[in-house]
C-alpha cells in the first residue's frame, strides 16, 4: 500500500515568524523554507544582543495596545497565542526566560546566539533551500519560482520581513502600504551636538540626545507614532514635569541657577536651556525674578524640538505592508488567494521597544501554522 504524502507548505522567509510557523508544522506536514541568509539571523541583534523575546503583558488587548499600526487585527492572533504561550514554547525547547524591571522578556542566558541554536535544533525536520524567491504563482498547487528552480506545494506562507517580498505580494494581488522606517533615531533642527550623550529619564521613556538628533527608547517611540508624518513635524518634551521651581528656589537662594536645575535634569542640558534664554548659568537662584521662572518652567516642560527625518541606521522596523483589510485575522490567510498566508513583518503591524515586533512574530507564525494543519490533517 502506497503511503499518502503529507502536506507540502513552502515557507518564504527563515526569520522569527517563518520558523516558529514550521516548529509547528513539522510533525505533520513537509515542510521548506527558502531563505537567502542564515535563519534567524534577524534574532541576534534583537534587545542588544540579548533577545528581547516578549513583553510581560498577558491581556491581549493591553498588548495590542502598543502597535500602532495593527491593534484591533491583533485582537483575534493574540487571543490565540499569548505571552504566556510565548514563554511555554520557549521553555519547551529549553530557554528559559526572566522579567526586566521595565516588563521585557529575556532569556536566562542574555545570548540571542544561544536562543537562536536551540531553535534551530528544534525545527531538524524543516527542509531549507538557499534560493532567492522570484515570485509565487498561486494554483492547485502553487508554485514557487526562484533563482535556481520552481517548486510547488499546497499552501505557501510569505513571512519574509520588510521590503523583500512586497513585489512577490503585489504580483498575487495584495496592496501594499507604503513603508516607513519607525523605530528609528530623529534627526532635528536644532544643533544638538552639545548635547551629545546627554540621557534624560522622562515619564514616557528614556531618550538620548546625539550629535543630530535623538535616540533611545522614548525617540523610538515617538518615531513609531508619527512614522507617517511628513517632515518637519514638532514634538514637545516634558523635561520636569514634577519640579516645583519657585520653592527649590526659596530653598537653595544662595547656589546658581545651573546648580539648581542639575538636580532635576542633566547638567549640560541646564546649561543649554539657560543659555537658549539668555540667562546666565551662574545667576543665583534668589536672582530670578517671576517671569524669568517662569520662562524656565516653560522651557522644561514645553522643549519643543523640530523634526527632519530619521536616522540612516539603528533599531528600525518597517512600518507598512500588505493590507490587513487582505488577510483573515483568524487564519492569517490571504482573502484573495487561498492557500496562501502572512505572517511577521511583511504585515502592516509594527510596534512600540519591547519584544513586541517578535511577539507578532510568534503569534501570527503560530495562528497560520494552526490553520494549515486544519486543512493538512482534518
Amino acid at each position: 500500500m502506497v503511503q499518502e504524502s503529507k502536506y507540502k507548505v513552502g515557507i518564504v522567509g527563515g526569520g522569527p515568524a517563518g520558523c516558529i510557523c514550521a516548529y509547528f508544522l513539522q510533525n505533520d506536514c513537509d515542510v521548506t523554507i527558502f531563505e537567502m541568509n542564515e535563519p534567524l539571523k534577524t534574532l541576534l541583534p534583537t534587545g542588544g544582543g540579548r533577545c528581547n523575546l516578549a513583553h510581560c503583558e498577558y491581556d491581549f488587548k493591553e498588548l495590542a495596545a502598543n502597535y500602532p499600526r495593527g491593534e484591533k487585527f491583533l485582537y483575534s492572533v493574540f487571543s490565540k497565542f499569548s505571552t504566556a504561550d510565548t514563554l511555554e514554547f520557549f521553555k519547551s525547547i529549553g530557554v528559559d526566560t526572566y522579567v526586566q524591571d521595565d516588563m521585557r522578556i529575556f532569556p536566562v542566558s542574555n545570548s540571542s546566539a544561544d536562543v537562536r541554536k536551540k531553535f534551530l535544533k528544534a525545527i531538524s525536520k524543516v527542509t531549507f533551500i538557499n534560493e532567492k524567491v522570484l515570485r509565487i504563482n498561486s494554483g492547485e498547487p502553487h508554485n514557487i519560482v526562484t533563482d535556481s528552480g520552481s517548486y510547488e506545494f499546497d499552501a505557501v506562507v510569505i513571512s519574509i520581513g520588510g521590503h523583500a517580498s512586497y513585489n512577490m505580494c503585489q504580483y498575487l494581488g495584495h496592496t501594499i502600504i507604503e513603508p516607513k522606517k519607525a523605530l528609528v533615531g530623529l534627526l532635528t533642527q536644532e544643533d544638538t551636538s552639545e548635547l551629545a550623550g546627554v540621557s534624560v529619564k522622562l515619564t514616557e521613556g528614556d531618550l538620548l540626545f546625539t550629535h543630530k538628533g535623538i535616540s533611545g527608547p522614548y525617540a523610538y517611540k515617538l518615531s513609531s507614532l508619527n512614522a507617517r508624518e511628513s517632515f518637519p513635524y514638532n514634538i514637545t518634551l516634558k523635561l520636569a514635569p514634577e519640579i516645583d521651581l519657585q520653592q527649590v528656589l526659596n530653598t537653595n537662594p544662595h547656589k546658581s541657577i545651573k546648580n539648581v536645575l542639575s538636580e532635576k535634569v542633566p547638567r549640560s542640558l541646564a546649561v543649554y536651556i539657560l543659555n537658549k534664554l539668555n540667562i546666565n548659568p551662574d545667576t543665583k537662584a534668589h536672582q530670578i525674578n517671576g517671569s524669568t521662572r517662569d520662562l524656565i518652567m516653560d522651557s522644561l516642560n514645553n522643549f519643543k524640538l523640530t523634526i527632519t527625518g530619521t536616522f540612516t541606521s539603528g533599531e528600525v522596523v518597517t512600518c507598512g505592508g500588505v493590507a490587513l483589510n487582505e488577510v483573515n485575522a483568524s487564519t492569517m490567510e490571504s482573502k484573495l488567494v487561498s492557500g496562501i498566508y502572512f505572517c511577521g513583518e511583511v504585515l502592516d503591524i509594527d510596534g512600540f521597544c519591547g519584544g513586541f515586533n517578535l511577539q507578532n512574530c510568534w503569534s501570527g507564525g503560530y495562528v497560520a501554522a494552526q490553520a494549515i494543519l486544519c486543512k493538512a490533517v482534518c
